[in-house]
């Protein structure tokens, strides 16, 4: 069976910069605060009525097919992952059919929030290797910035998250033993609620009773905004910022070795490690327990903030833009987030 290849990456980032000490003038925070529990030093954020998570994802798609080697016209399949789609629905991989004149294939919405890039990359190899498709576009985009609560009482979350798009052209491999060597997929639903955004949804009562308990639903009510909606600030992410790090530290280690066994390799064998971008002491968490050196992991949330399904691709850009990235390396994805839900692939470049 042919393997799949990443042939072609981009990336797209709004121009606006924000600072720490542009939020400490918002909120009751400061550089040191953030800096020491995130390791963030800025984020960019999206221009208001100007730039979504589509139009964000269109400018990283362009770049990487481009570098691909190919046109819009080639693409004959669109994986669109992001937790801040432009509508609740139509989903945002039509959208981007729609701007960049694509021709009338399919397009496959996912919502795997940080983990999005991986269940989009597991998606698009089994598409690839089977030869239903050869040149798969992959994006991760997101504006977080547009549901952020710039309140004391958000700012917890609020710090964490920036704006951003990254996309991947996947193709049929031409070398023996390139490209995608396996991917890992998990979930446990049991921490749903821990980091979660309830609303907009329909309100069925479905509650995790131990994280907020809830009356049951009335019949024909109680579904998107509502008055006790409002009052709950249901609107606005919410997170349990120490479970989430205790299982991330768990299972990204975990999940990172599941990819090296089923290869046959170990920690030491990875040229570059790309995690997820949540949070830098995660990172130097899991740097830590595979002992592994600084010119092995790269991170740049330091620049970006948390971009959830942005950040691996944003991340892949920057790295084999450096020449951090070569033909031949082993390079391992991994991710962790809301769900719970988490995952890992193993590459040769």
């Amino acid at each position: 069976m042919t393997q799949t290849k990443i042939a072609g990456i981009g990336m797209y980032v709004p121009a606006n910069v924000v600072t720490n000490n542009d939020l400490a003038q918002v909120m009751d925070t400061s550089d040191a605060w953030i800096l020491e529990r995130t390791g963030i030093t800025q984020r960019r954020y999206a221009t208001r009525f100007e730039e979504t998570s589509a139009i964000m994802g269109v400018k990283a798609a362009k770049i990487a097919i481009e570098n691909a080697g190919i046109t819009a016209q080639d693409i004959d399949f669109i994986v669109f992952a992001t937790l801040s789609p432009d509508y609740y629905f139509p989903g945002c991989g039509v959208l981007l059919q729609r701007m960049m004149n694509m021709k009338e294939i399919a397009a496959l919405d996912i919502r795997n929030q940080c983990t999005g890039f991986i269940y989009g990359l597991s998606i698009a190899d089994q598409f690839v290797k089977t030869g239903m498709y050869k040149n798969v576009l992959l994006v991760g985009a997101e504006v977080h910035s547009y549901g952020l609560d710039f309140s004391n009482k958000g700012r917890n979350v609020s710090v964490i998250f920036g704006d951003g798009a990254g996309a991947v052209v996947l193709q049929p491999a031409s070398k023996q033993g390139q490209g995608i060597l396996s991917t890992h997929l998990h979930s446990n639903g049991n921490g749903a609620e821990v980091l979660s955004m309830i609303n907009p949804g329909f309100h069925g009562g479905c509650y995790n009773a131990e994280k907020k308990p809830q009356q049951p639903a009335k019949p024909y009510g109680n579904m998107f905004i509502t008055p006790d909606r409002i009052r709950q600030d249901d609107f606005y992410p919410f997170m349990d910022g120490q479970s989430v790090f205790k299982k991330a530290v768990e299972k990204f280690p975990e999940v990172i070795q599941e990819a090296l066994q089923a290869n046959g390799y170990k920690a030491n064998d990875i040229n570059m490690l790309i995690p997820h971008q949540a949070n830098l002491r995660i990172s130097q968490f899991v740097q830590h327990k595979l002992q592994l050196r600084d010119d092995q992991v790269y991170n740049n949330i330091q620049r970006y903030g948390n971009t959830t399904a942005a950040s691996i691709p944003i991340a892949l850009y920057e790295a084999w833009q450096e020449g951090k990235i070569k033909e031949g390396n082993l390079v391992c994805l991994a991710a962790f987030g809301s769900g719970y839900t988490w995952g890992s692939a193993l590459i040769r470049w």
